[in-house]
């Protein structure tokens, strides 16, 4: 794990200097061959086969709690469409023995040391209250790198990861505890800046992150909101309207 001193840090050896080729295109479409492409020149992909993570993403959340300190030991953890595992696994490796991660997917996912995880639809009515119990209490932390299917539509993707991250924000509400945060995906587009206001009802403080290794070409960004009020700070608000 990295350390915490400063803004975002190094790649950690990461080559710039990587160019890598697919030698040929037989039985791929383009979309694949570019994607593949993109894959083998990723410095990020060969970091974390090098370093024993289980995706590239385990970097973004690495970054974000190297700002922002997001991960602490003895925490409760609930980590939304956990599948392959990557963040699970850098949580796991902060909170240690003393805390709890619970990851959940719609797929099942290859079992870790210090991480339960359960075929889950976070949807489902009764969610909350078996991750709580499986939690042994409320979450100290929601996170969540989902994605909606791409489209290749912009707007309809923008759409639907931006309604996919309010709909498990809603979900936060229900198992955080107070002066607990909320991390999620979304994808810059023009309605984003709606989730942040929403969220700035029950969180003290919202806002947008890029980690380094998102990439720089994608629309990709991260709503990072701390200082969960609990269901008495909403109640408080409408009593003051």
């Amino acid at each position: 794990m990295s350390d915490r001193r400063g803004g975002f840090g190094s790649t950690g050896g990461v080559r710039g200097d990587l160019k890598q080729r697919v030698k040929t295109a037989r039985g791929r479409t383009v979309s694949q061959k570019r994607w593949l492409e993109r894959q083998l020149n990723d410095p990020y992909v060969a970091r974390a086969k090098r370093e024993g993570y289980r995706s590239r993403a385990a970097y973004k959340l690495l970054e974000i709690d190297e700002r922002f300190g997001l991960l602490k030991p003895g925490q409760r953890i609930v980590d939304l469409g956990a599948a392959p595992g990557g963040w699970s696994q850098v949580a796991a490796r902060v909170v240690g023995p003393s805390g709890r991660i619970v990851g959940i997917d719609l797929l099942e996912i290859e079992p870790m040391a210090g991480v339960e995880f359960i075929t889950l639809d976070f949807l489902d009515p009764e969610a909350p209250e078996r991750l709580t119990a499986l939690l042994g209490g409320p979450a100290d932390l929601v996170m969540s790198d989902m994605a909606a299917n791409a489209t290749g539509h912009k707007k309809t993707d923008h759409l639907r990861i931006i309604g996919l991250a309010e709909t498990a924000a809603e979900f936060a509400r229900e198992i955080l505890a107070p002066g607990g945060a909320y991390l999620a995906k979304v994808l810059q587009g023009g309605t984003e800046g709606a989730l942040l206001t929403d969220l700035k009802r029950d969180f003290a403080l919202v806002r947008h992150i890029k980690p380094p290794a998102s990439r720089a070409d994608s629309s990709e960004l991260y709503v990072l909101a701390t200082g969960y009020r609990g269901p008495a700070g909403r109640a408080v608000e409408a009593d003051a309207d």
